[in-house]
C-alpha cells in the first residue's frame, strides 16, 4: 500500500507542482482540510490561505493560495486556484504593505466590507508564510 499519491497545483498562468506527495493540508472555504493517500473522492471549494504539501522524504513545501477548487479523484489530488505563490517567493515588506492598505480601507457598504475582509485575510496568510 503506497503512502504517496500524485498532486498537481495549477493556476491560470502556470503549473507550480506536479509531484508525488505524502499529505496535503488545503485551506478549504470553511477551514483547513488534511488530505491523505487513499482518500475518498472529494471536491472542495478553496478559500484564501496557506497550502502545505508534505513530501514522502519528510520535507515540506508551502504555498499561498487564493480561491479555487481541490479535487481528489482516482488517488490523484488536483488543486486549481486563481493564484498561488511559493512561500520562498513572498515579499515580507509587500505583505505588510498589503495589510496596512487593507486595514486603512474605508467601509462604505457591504461590498467594501467584504473586500476589506478578504484583503486582510490574504495579507495575514502571506505574513504567516513569511514566518513559516
Amino acid at each position: 500500500m503506497s503512502m504517496a499519491f500524485p498532486c498537481i497545483l495549477v493556476t491560470p498562468e502556470k503549473q507550480l507542482l506536479d509531484d508525488s506527495i505524502a499529505q496535503a493540508v488545503v485551506p478549504a472555504h470553511d477551514g483547513l482540510l488534511g488530505i491523505l493517500p487513499h482518500r475518498a473522492p472529494l471536491l472542495v471549494l478553496l478559500g484564501t490561505g496557506p497550502l502545505r504539501i508534505d513530501l514522502p522524504d519528510a520535507s515540506r513545501r508551502h504555498f499561498f493560495i487564493d480561491g479555487g477548487i481541490a479535487q481528489m479523484r482516482h488517488g490523484r489530488l488536483t488543486i486549481l486556484t486563481t493564484e498561488a505563490i511559493c512561500a520562498e517567493e513572498i515579499d515580507a515588506e509587500a505583505a505588510r504593505a498589503q495589510y496596512a492598505h487593507a486595514a486603512a480601507m474605508k467601509i462604505a457598504d457591504e461590498r467594501t466590507f467584504q473586500q476589506r475582509q478578504h484583503l486582510l485575510e490574504r495579507a495575514r496568510a502571506l505574513q504567516s508564510l513569511v514566518r513559516a
